[in-house]
């Protein structure tokens, strides 16, 4: 049985597959570039997309690499794959349904786990990072890219906020410190972090998402009454755009 969580993750993410397939954030960025790079080290590898979503991330690794399969909680993502990767004319995705925390696969199955602007929503990092563990076989890599908390607790309240009230699956935006903890703990060692800017367009952002419009003025509510500190870090423009920090890392 679906836990509560679970179920609300599916039903935020389900409705709106279509939206993540087309949306420009997720389609493109320097991020899939340099997944690109590092996975075409390795072009006989058999990959895990954790958390594939709408499958930019899966779709980036089938040009470089052997197989991969594509994983995600919503069944309704996952036609979203299918239908796309045939009309992209990827022949070695394959699309597999369930959770991080739990992965249905066997010890040792994979070359490489990548997950993209997914492990925020995810209900235990920890025990989905030792699951992505259990999974690799040895000296197998992690690739992870996520949305970074910068910190301080100014910054950190008014990220974590606005995040859940455009989204109440969001669980948390993770600083460095600790997902290089939780990396460790899991028993990896990262070999490359790469931090940068992302910019968010803000209506795309919210209508994403289908935020309701009375949740939609409470973030423009918040950004307006934002402190000088908050509106300098994250660029918080007229129209409500803004900038977050994105992390990306590689571990074996």
């Amino acid at each position: 049985m679906k836990n509560n969580h679970t179920t609300l993750v599916d039903g935020q993410f389900g409705s709106q597959a279509q939206a993540y397939l087309h949306s420009a954030v997720h389609a493109q960025g320097t991020d899939l570039v340099r997944l690109n790079d590092w996975l075409s080290a390795t072009p006989t590898a058999r990959v895990l997309d954790m958390g594939c979503g709408a499958g930019h991330a899966s779709y980036a690794a089938a040009g470089v690499v052997s197989a991969v399969v594509a994983y995600d909680l919503s069944d309704r993502m996952l036609a979203v794959v299918n239908e796309s990767m045939q009309a992209r004319t990827y022949g070695n995705i394959t699309t597999c349904q369930g959770v991080a925390e739990h992965l249905p696969f066997e010890d040792a199955a994979f070359d490489v786990v990548i997950s993209r602007y997914s492990a925020h929503h995810w209900h235990d990092v920890g025990r989905a990072l030792r699951e992505a563990k259990r999974v690799l076989k040895p000296g197998g890599k992690l690739m992870l890219i996520d949305i970074c908390s910068p910190g301080r607790p100014t910054l950190d309240v008014f990220l974590q906020t606005i995040e859940m009230l455009r989204d109440p699956s969001h669980v948390r935006d993770y600083t460095q410190g600790e997902w290089l903890t939780m990396i460790n703990d899991a028993g990896f060692t990262v070999r490359e972090l790469v931090t940068e800017r992302l910019a968010l367009e803000f209506s795309s952002w919210v209508s994403r998402m289908n935020t309701p419009p009375a949740l939609v003025e409470a973030i423009r509510l918040l950004q307006h009454k934002a402190t000088d500190e908050v509106r300098r870090y994250f660029e918080v423009a007229a129209d409500g755009s803004f900038a977050s920090d994105r992390l990306m890392l590689m571990a074996q």
